[in-house]
């Protein structure tokens, strides 16, 4: 076990910049979590990556914006910049229920307390910089920055609102994973650019005037409607976030500008997938895996959840319409090396509470690691969101065998009891039918191997709803396929003499979702012996297609218009057919049924 001194962790206090005798700091970073150092949490991500490239950082973690500010100030001013990230969540989804009740906890604070951080601390935190130090320039990242680097809806003001940068002033955005632009942003500065003139980074985002871009044009920057006429014409705003989201997923993507009152926002298009060598080097950073010292004796939910759990990879290509994860990660998958993975379990196996049983080895999804296109040549010129919807390419090599391979190499290791599943597995890769028979037969040996050895009692699936029509708008496969695995799950279950639980997850309220596809969705689950319990209403969320769905009443890729329950009674009466077996619901079940026609339905549900 190791022996971890204060000075092991990045600092957040001035006493602990002293310890290390600095007499400067070159970044100062605010985060709106508390400090854990771990390569699960952005802010220590970050914080390694500026170490690494020779660079003084210090972390103030949920910094008091309530006061006189202290906290602000307390490190004085960074040489470079200051940065700030609302941490690893949305601060919106953090705070609030999909129903906008506020939490009673959270997660990321010590002692799951409430109040630590403000809403939108990337705004909060940024202007409150601004303000202090005007002259001092502010770098903005994180998930909650980044889904919302251009016009977009926010579910929580119901109101569109501009690019982030408009409201919070920061000089310069990172969007998605901010490792390969902080390192040219950090070349630019060492080579003496002052950093107002760093305009040509990919994957960031800035403010510039309508002149200057006129000097500055490329043949082919993409010219969004401006925020202005989104705000008169929904039917605009579903038009551009097609351009989004399909340039957030292309190989060689374009810029996008869009313009907000007398200004313009510029989104440079992001860097390639990171390569093995890349990834690996951000999981070897010196972290100590737990949360700072400073919080002594209490617990951190969030870090309590993946302290035994193994990131194996980044990106996701199933583009569901509800899931900000290729948004911020992107759609082509960055793995980590074998050697990579097995070096990070054996120091989890090191860790002082570590019973033998590791709690995830996956990542976005849990069977996407290594997979990526045969032929790239033909990925460079696709700008699809999803590589599996409405049906899986050709072109995706879906092979599962480096996965198997994994899972055995770490079963191996001495202190490893067993290695779980607690990823969501995509099943509609594992019974898709291949060309290669290869593929098949890996496919059809990782559901084996996953079943028989990889699951703690109850495996995760989410087939999201029953409805073809529904999941088409979900971008997600047939409900016919959950059905396909449940059977093999059940048979692998009988052959191993094991009794495990298969719990589907499934979404109410979603775009394109009536009462009518609640109530089938009622019956077709209670055929299958389910009692829902993983289930939630829709929350629309930054940057998603079904968010722009939700708000602008338009697939952005059709156009056609989609219905989505909007009220609080329009998504209650739908969240109850989850509950049918409840007898508290039945006589409002019934009387919804009645209402819309489906008395067939309630023979179904309740019997005569």
């Amino acid at each position: 076990m190791n022996k971890y001194r204060q000075e092991d962790w990045l600092p957040t206090t001035k006493k602990e910049i002293e310890a290390r005798g600095w007499d400067y700091i070159d970044v100062i970073f605010f985060s709106g979590d508390a400090y854990v150092d771990h390569p699960s949490f952005g802010p220590a991500v970050i914080g390694r990556t500026l170490e690494a490239e020779g660079l003084r950082v210090a972390i103030v973690p949920q910094p008091n914006w309530r006061d006189d500010l202290r906290d602000f100030k307390k490190l004085g001013i960074p040489r470079l910049f200051f940065a700030v990230s609302a941490g690893a969540m949305d601060s919106m989804i953090n705070h609030y229920t999909a129903n906008k009740r506020l939490r009673s906890d959270d997660a990321y604070t010590p002692d799951k307390r409430a109040g630590m951080r403000p809403d939108y601390p990337s705004i909060v935190y940024t202007q409150i910089l601004k303000k202090l130090y005007p002259d001092v320039p502010v770098l903005l990242g994180g998930i909650e920055a980044s889904l919302r680097r251009l016009t977009h809806y926010d579910y929580w003001q119901d109101k569109l609102k501009p690019g982030i940068l408009i409201e919070s002033r920061a000089d310069m955005l990172i969007y998605g994973m901010g490792e390969k632009p902080l390192r040219s942003l950090v070349a630019e500065l060492k080579k003496g650019t002052p950093f107002s003139e760093i305009k040509s980074i990919p994957q960031t985002a800035y403010l510039s005037t309508p002149k200057d871009m006129a000097q500055m044009a490329l043949e082919d920057d993409i010219h969004l409607f401006s925020h202005e006429e989104c705000l008169q014409d929904k039917l605009k705003q579903a038009k551009n976030f097609r351009h989004i989201e399909e340039e957030s997923n292309k190989m060689e993507a374009s810029r996008i500008l869009q313009i907000v009152g007398d200004e313009v926002i510029v989104v440079n298009p992001p860097f390639p997938p990171m390569t093995e060598a890349e990834l690996d080097a951000s999981f070897d950073y010196p972290y100590t895996r737990l949360p700072h010292p400073k919080y002594k004796g209490k617990t951190i939910s969030a870090f309590d959840m993946i302290q035994f759990s193994v990131n194996i990879h980044r990106g996701c290509f199933g583009g569901c319409a509800f899931c900000t994860i290729s948004a911020h990660q992107g759609k082509f998958i960055a793995s980590r090396s074998k050697q990579s993975i097995l070096k990070e379990v054996k120091a989890i196996t090191e860790m002082p509470d570590f019973k033998g049983y590791l709690s995830d080895l996956g990542g976005p999804s849990a069977n996407m690691y290594r997979m990526k296109g045969k032929d790239e040549s033909i990925c460079r010129k696709c700008k699809k969101p999803s590589c599996i919807s409405p049906v899986v390419c050709k072109n995706l090599n879906a092979d599962h065998t480096p996965m198997i391979e994994l899972y055995k190499e770490v079963d191996k290791i001495p202190g490893i009891k067993k290695s779980f599943i607690g990823s969501g597995v995509r099943y509609d890769l594992l019974l898709n039918r291949y060309d290669d028979n290869k593929l098949n037969e890996s496919a059809n040996t990782y559901m084996k191997e996953l079943i028989a050895h990889h699951v703690s009692g109850r495996l995760k699936v989410a087939p999201e709803h029953t409805s073809d029509a529904v999941l088409k708008q979900m971008r997600k496969p047939s409900f016919a396929q959950f059905g396909q695995f449940k059977r093999i799950f059940d048979r692998v279950n009988k052959e191993e003499g094991i009794n495990q639980q298969l719990i589907p997850y499934f979404i109410s309220s979603h775009p394109g979702c009536t009462e009518a596809d609640m109530a089938e969705l009622a019956v077709l689950t209670k055929d299958l012996h389910f009692h829902l319990e993983q289930v939630q209403d829709f929350t629309p969320t930054p940057m998603t297609l079904a968010t722009e769905m939700y708000y602008t009443g338009f697939h952005p890729y059709t156009l056609e218009k989609v219905y989505t329950a909007q009220t609080k009674e329009q998504k209650l009466a739908q969240r109850q057919f989850f509950f049918w077996y409840d007898k508290t619901f039945k006589n409002q079940i019934t009387k919804t049924l009645q209402r819309i026609g489906r008395k067939d339905l309630i023979t179904k549900l309740f019997g005569k």
